[in-house]
């Protein structure tokens, strides 16, 4: 009886308690109240994070002519943001943690083997650039009314700068040729008054279009990320979670954490638990080093594989990304125009401008060890045309404590370089006729020499095509959890990381003395097993013939 009274105190305790925890959960989730509003998701919307409307603040009721004439104005109030985001890599396009002689970023002397440089090429290539105006490089960084605000901001989704108008909008309506479009001048008032918290929109007009196209560079980047389903991405997704690029791209005084050249994006691997001021940029800071349930074999993975090489087991998931780009072929013509031919997936494999394309989709990663750091082949670097330029190099080791097993695309080219220096080159691409811009004139050879020149490099006159290789690290589309991959997807012989060397992985891996180990143990446990099973009835026996009874 007294058992049977304390199982129902405790029942009574229990049920009692999940109903306090039931009435908590409802007061703490009822609207207005500031925990269910702390957890909802970030909607398009932003309403989450609002606490001004900024058509009613008087510096936004007059009408503007320009962009700089809004700058001004937004600069009126927040009079510290122009000097912040001058410090930015979004504006500067180079690399803060390298000399400023080095030129490592975008604006200086690196080398791709997508639209290959920006120097010689601004206006087509700054229209995605956070300012106004940068046509060449006497753009004045100084000048704080050429920060473009509204492109970050604005939500009107009206808001768009023509491609090739160095970073500006039109002033009336204009026809792009490279697309057909029209363009048509913003209404200044209007997208002032919108700005709000950058939503997924205002990242990915640039972001998901980087390399000229919708997803051509990253692989896990496009325009199905602007709404995507929770299938391809369980935190971006619209029925999941839905957060929008800031919610992980932790923002510190306009420096929007996530671009690695000379340092990882995130040097301390460390969670919201244990410290809630850091970068959210790595899965750690909110799901733990230890993800798992308790004794799940995966959370002993998190100190030599990354979440992602386990949780996007393809990238390119909804739309293709390229994967080769040669520009060696450019150049055939068909009445005078470039020589366009589309392929599979919609997508051209062929363009006279640029050459020949290889697309695909639901690509499996490549795996490298990494450490959150890239190194670069500059203009200036010396390479070996021989074999495959390594464009960007991923530092890492199994060695190193900071290293991850992470995801990569690979996307390889053919890309001109000068034969008798043996070094990538920056040739001038876009430009009026007459200027050397090939895709003007056609020439390699001349637009080499304009861009060599504008970049005061020496150019020995004998071009070539090189073998090259561009690596970006795979991050996004996070699968859900069912469809992550199984242990057997590295573990075996052929499996993912069969090409990841300098050390021993189960399954993977065969070494005779490991082998001769592990089978004398089995043999041994086995033998052990029956030896004790074999004393067991032995032993039962003499107990039985002892417990027989006399007579």
């Amino acid at each position: 009886m007294r058992g049977q009274s304390a199982r129902r105190g405790w029942a009574g305790f229990g049920a009692g308690f999940l109903c306090l925890l039931a009435a908590g959960s409802m007061v703490l989730t009822w609207p207005g109240f500031g925990w269910a509003d702390l957890n909802k998701p970030t909607g398009p919307e932003g309403e989450r994070w609002i606490t001004a409307d900024h058509s009613k603040f008087e510096a936004l009721q007059q009408e503007f002519k320009t962009g700089p004439e809004v700058t001004k104005a937004c600069l009126s109030c927040h009079n510290e943001a122009g000097r912040q985001f001058m410090k930015t890599i979004h504006w500067t396009w180079l690399s803060p943690q390298a000399p400023k002689e080095a030129k490592l970023g975008k604006a200086g002397l690196v080398v791709n083997n997508f639209c290959i440089a920006v120097p010689s090429s601004e206006p087509r290539c700054t229209s995605c650039h956070a300012g106004y105006g940068y046509k060449n490089k006497n753009f004045d960084f100084g000048d704080q009314t050429r920060i473009d605000c509204l492109i970050c901001h604005e939500q009107t989704g009206a808001y768009k700068k023509f491609p090739a108008g160095a970073g500006n909008p039109v002033e009336k309506p204009t026809v792009f040729p490279g697309d057909g479009k029209e363009y048509l001048p913003p209404d200044w008032k209007k997208v002032a008054q919108s700005v709000g918290r950058p939503t997924r929109r205002n990242c990915g007009v640039c972001h998901f279009f980087g390399g000229g196209g919708d997803g051509v560079k990253h692989g896990d980047l496009d325009s199905s990320m602007f709404k995507p389903e929770r299938d391809l991405d369980v935190h971006m997704g619209v029925n999941g979670r839905n957060f929008d690029c800031v919610r992980c791209h932790t923002t510190v005084v306009h420096k929007i954490s996530g671009r690695a050249y000379k340092t990882p994006a995130a040097e301390k691997r460390i969670s919201l638990i244990q410290d809630d001021q850091i970068s959210r940029i790595t899965c750690e800071s909110c799901h733990t080093d230890r993800p798992h349930k308790p004794g799940v074999k995966a959370n002993d993975h998190t100190d030599k594989v990354s979440c992602q090489a386990c949780h996007i087991p393809f990238f390119a998931r909804k739309l293709p990304t390229k994967m080769r780009w040669d520009w060696s072929t450019a150049g055939r013509m068909v009445e005078g125009k470039p020589l366009k031919k589309m392929g599979p997936h919609d997508r051209p494999v062929y363009d006279g401008q640029k050459g020949d394309f290889i697309w695909a989709k639901d690509v499996t990663p490549e795996y490298l060890w990494f450490n959150g750091a890239i190194e670069n082949v500059m203009a200036y670097t010396r390479i070996n045309p021989d074999r495959p330029v390594v464009l960007t190099k991923v530092l890492g080791s199994r060695d190193d404590p900071n290293s991850r097993i992470y995801p990569f695309k690979v996307h390889a080219g053919k890309s001109p370089y000068d034969k008798k220096n043996n070094k990538m080159v920056i040739p001038k691409l876009f430009g009026p006729k007459g200027s050397g811009a090939y895709w003007a004139d056609y020439d390699w050879g001349q637009a080499i020499k304009a861009g060599m020149d504008y970049v005061s490099l020496p150019y020995s006159g004998e071009y070539g095509f090189a073998e090259t290789v561009y690596m970006f690290q795979i991050t996004h589309q996070v699968a859900p959890k069912e469809k992550a991959l199984a242990c057997e997807a590295c573990h075996s012989r052929e499996g993912r990381l069969a090409k990841l060397e300098g050390f021993y992985m189960p399954g993977r891996d065969s070494n005779s003395t490991l082998n001769l180990i592990g089978w004398l143990a089995v043999i041994g446990s086995l033998a052990g097993v029956l030896l004790h099973g074999a004393g067991r009835v032995v032993a039962a026996r003499k107990n039985n013939k002892n417990a027989e009874p006399e007579e």
